[in-house]
């Protein structure tokens, strides 16, 4: 069945006889977690985002009261799972120190198992994404924010040139797959959110890192396999999920050298063109979808519309079929304020449907007032609608519609595999 797949993706990437990229799931219902990353797809839902509480930079409100924030309660999960999604990514802090000694730290891993346990209530599949850890800390990702919001001492990135680091990084995965393995909920270990090595060396070109940089410890090929030995040391089965260098970007996907590793996803973060998905609400925005948009490293503007992000979906499922392995979108949004935001999701998602690809969106926020103030943090907030200053939910704003349009197709749960995964009669998944 693994080959039919494949066969229908190449006739999809090469137009033959006017094939379209739409591929049909299988007949079987997914009764493991390895089976609900083949072509479906199976999973649609959003990410949960927590990190430290820094009261010097966070002040005593916007996260919580901490240790980590925000807070997310059980009628958090509930409102996700209501609203037809089957999926959550807890994008979160590694339940390790990040500075050395590097050791483990029980409280995160405790406050881990708490959302994953909520999730499970929830009848959500869960898969755990970790943005820090051993040598690397939560604003390496923000790492533009450095002299703006935050100073230097918080910007930790040495697991990139430290073996050290790397080792207690991978005792970190060890430990999770300890915690997790056998969960009824986790079905994917993502081993780093957004690897980002090529940033910090200010190359933003592939051919000319890997040219330069190529064995280094800056290549994630020469490490990250070692991260999926430790886990596997641990769980043998739960699937494991890789990102490539550029912040999980599609275009550094084809220079991540997949591993003989058993059960391993490759999954991308969808955010281009950053100039138009993250522009700020004020005083204007450029750029609208469908319109010309300015591409990362373009001189020029190019039109953007449903054929032109089919390109980046065509590029996932051709990795998909020379990897010879799943492939995910683990991330993808826009600022709730876009112009043509809803369409721009409708037609991205919808290849995503095409092409049988899981994703999750960014992100879903709890009801934690704090973030939806004037000053808060709800630029990704999609059940806010349209209108920057508007500040409470509009359940009918054509974004929240889109997502919801969409998830309602799911018809996997975990709650439907039982005792015994695959017992119960159950269908097949649902299509556009």
């Amino acid at each position: 069945m693994r080959y039919f797949w494949l066969l229908l993706t190449a006739l999809a990437l090469a137009g033959c006889q006017g094939a379209t990229p739409t591929v049909e799931a299988e007949d079987a219902y997914p009764t493991d977690a390895w089976a609900l990353w083949q072509p479906g797809p199976w999973l649609r839902g959003a990410n949960v985002y927590q990190r430290r509480v820094y009261p010097d930079l966070d002040g005593a409100w916007l996260y919580g009261p901490g240790p980590f924030g925000p807070p997310y309660t059980q009628k958090d999960f509930d409102a996700l799972a209501a609203q037809g999604a089957n999926w959550v990514v807890l994008s979160v802090m590694g339940p390790y120190s990040v500075t050395p000694p590097y050791r483990p730290d029980p409280q995160a891993l405790n406050h881990l198992t708490r959302l994953v346990d909520m999730a499970w209530q929830a009848d959500l599949f869960v898969v755990i994404a970790v943005r820090s850890g051993p040598g690397r800390s939560e604003f390496s990702i923000l790492r533009e924010g450095l002299g703006d919001w935050f100073g230097p001492e918080y910007l930790h990135e040495e697991v990139w040139t430290d073996p050290e680091a790397q080792a207690a990084w991978a005792d970190m995965w060890r430990l999770l797959a300890r915690q997790f393995r056998g969960h009824p909920a986790v079905v994917g270990y993502n081993l780093m959110v957004e690897p980002n090595a090529d940033d910090i060396v200010g190359v933003d070109d592939p051919r000319a890192f890997y040219d330069r940089y190529r064995d280094t410890g800056y290549d994630w090929n020469t490490w990250y396999p070692r991260l999926v030995e430790a886990i596997r040391a641990e769980d043998p089965d739960t699937p494991v999920l890789v990102s490539p260098l550029g912040y999980a970007s599609v275009h550094w996907l084809t220079y991540l050298q997949p591993t003989d590793a058993a059960h391993v996803v490759y999954a991308v973060h969808m955010y281009e063109p950053y100039a138009y998905t993250h522009q700020a609400p004020a005083p204007t925005m450029d750029w609208r979808y469908p319109g010309p948009m300015l591409l990362d490293q373009a001189f020029e503007p190019v039109w953007m519309d449903q054929a032109a992000l089919d390109e980046d979906m065509a590029a996932l499922a051709m990795f998909r079929l020379r990897a010879d392995a799943p492939v995910a979108i683990t991330e993808t949004g826009v600022m709730r304020w876009e112009p043509g935001a809803a369409e721009f999701m409708r037609d991205r998602l919808e290849a995503a449907e095409r092409y049988g690809i899981n994703y999750a969106v960014w992100m879903w926020y709890p009801a934690w007032e704090a973030l939806n103030r004037p000053d808060g943090d709800h630029a990704f907030n999609f059940r806010l609608g349209a209108e920057p200053r508007h500040l409470r939910e509009e359940p009918n704003n054509p974004l929240w519609q889109t997502y919801r349009r969409l998830w309602a197709r799911n018809t996997v749960r975990p709650s439907l595999w039982g005792a015994v995964p695959g017992q119960r009669a159950i269908p097949t998944p649902g299509r556009p």
